[in-house]
């Protein structure tokens, strides 16, 4: 379906992009929010042994968004197609995820089934996850896209405060897991997904974009766009993998025993205020990236992350970690819509969904590995060692912290490098 000009600001179209993203927000406020308690402290499964489920789903989406579904979705110019095959097969996958995990007696061996089963379910999500990356800018033009990804970003924290508070109530001590309400209403909400994305055109490479590319001078060096975008993709791996190294650990944390003992009700109040801060900053994310630069607003947006982590760690008191929680919110936003500005631009557009797919890879891995291979070996090392379950948890932030700062630092060098290929090109 080819994209003409006067659909681009068509409400339907934005209305459905906005409908889709709540449900999805929705979803994964719901079942994310308490799946690593529950595979910690009801399955039993060690710090390292509960980042798996991020991880090994995380993998298979790398996998597949960058050897399968992004060439394919390149080569015939479909994108609302892989959204809504991909949100159906995921929403199947996971009911059976939960009836197979339901039947085993052994909750250790269930809580490989889940882990197992999620990374199976990935290869059918990661579908949908390239074809709405490479939608968005197929649809808007790049002076429109860090708005529209922050107005998203904004709407989409109401439908994960929904879903977060849902899932509170129905966690009951993991029987909301295991019971299945929780795996239930995710698939649900899967399957009722695709009917929005009806509202919205198939995507591929639109008319205004070849105008785009055209005109646009720096789309003509692409030797030296991709490049930028190597060294681009680098400095992001490292900030997502810091700030995300959390990721897993952070609702453990917080319910630890020993620290805080929040409980489920209270952790959908702290992870509500982090989507507060997506709401309240998403709607005018787009305007600060193109006002300060959206290279600005990617160092302010980690910069504020790196804050928000260290606050966390340090702090033991409640109204300190709900200005944590607001605060990753915000960074959230910015690095997500800055971020989502640049790669686009540094894009050959015949290439998006390929190398949308290395983008989205710099997030996706981050959620899961930098937990796996960092943040849960490093607490499981400190607490076997005879350390407080606080103080392990603790160093693992810093750590995150420290990997943070040097993907900053590396993005700061870029800049500065960008900067100066500017000035001589405008002498």
């Amino acid at each position: 379906m080819e994209i003409k000009k006067h659909q681009i600001s068509s409400p339907r179209i934005f209305i459905g992009l906005t409908s889709f993203q709540m449900l999805a927000m929705f979803r994964r406020g719901l079942f994310y929010t308490y799946l690593s308690i529950y595979l910690r402290f009801y399955l039993n499964l060690s710090v390292t042994e509960t980042t798996l489920y991020a991880t090994l789903p995380m993998i298979m989406s790398v996998i597949f968004q960058n050897l399968v579904w992004g060439p394919l979705s390149d080569k015939f110019q479909r994108r609302r197609t892989l959204i809504i095959m991909g949100e159906v097969l995921a929403g199947i996958g996971t009911i059976s995820v939960w009836f197979i995990h339901s039947s085993i007696a052994d909750l250790f061996i269930a809580g490989y089934v889940i882990i197992i089963g999620l990374a199976c379910v990935e290869i059918f999500w990661s579908m949908s996850n390239i074809g709405w990356s490479a939608l968005l800018s197929d649809i808007y033009p790049f002076k429109d896209r860090s708005r529209i990804i922050g107005n998203l970003t904004s709407l989409g924290g109401v439908g994960r405060i929904i879903g977060i508070s849902i899932g509170g109530l129905l966690y009951d001590n993991g029987l909301g897991f295991r019971n299945g309400p929780l795996f239930f209403i995710a698939s649900f909400v899967m399957f009722i997904s695709t009917i929005p994305m009806l509202f919205t055109p198939e995507g591929g490479i639109n008319p205004i974009e070849k105008l785009e590319i055209v005109s646009n001078n720096n789309n003509q060096n692409s030797e030296k766009n991709t490049t930028i975008f190597i060294v681009f993709i680098i400095a992001l791996i490292f900030i997502n993998f810091g700030r995300n190294s959390i990721a897993t650990t952070y609702s453990q944390f917080l319910t630890l025993e020993s620290g805080l003992a929040v409980d489920s009700i209270l952790l959908s109040f702290i992870a509500n205020t982090r989507s507060i801060a997506n709401i309240m900053i998403g709607f005018f994310a787009g305007l600060l990236s193109k006002k300060l630069g959206h290279a600005i607003a990617l160092i302010l947006g980690t910069f504020i992350g790196i804050l928000a982590i260290i606050i966390t760690a340090v702090s033991m008191y409640l109204p300190l970690i709900f200005t944590g929680s607001f605060l990753i919110g915000i960074a959230d936003v910015l690095i997500m819509a800055s971020s989502y500005a640049i790669a686009s631009a540094l894009m050959p557009p015949k290439k998006r969904a390929k190398l949308f797919a290395v983008y989205n890879t710099t997030f996706f891995l981050s959620w899961g590995l930098a937990c796996t291979i960092i943040s849960g070996p490093l607490i499981d090392f400190l607490i076997s060692e005879g350390r407080e379950e606080v103080f392990a948890y603790q160093v693992s932030f810093f750590a995150g912290v420290f990997i943070c700062s040097i993907g900053l630092i590396i993005f700061i060098f870029l800049k500065i490098y960008m900067n100066r290929i500017k000035h001589k090109h405008h002498n």
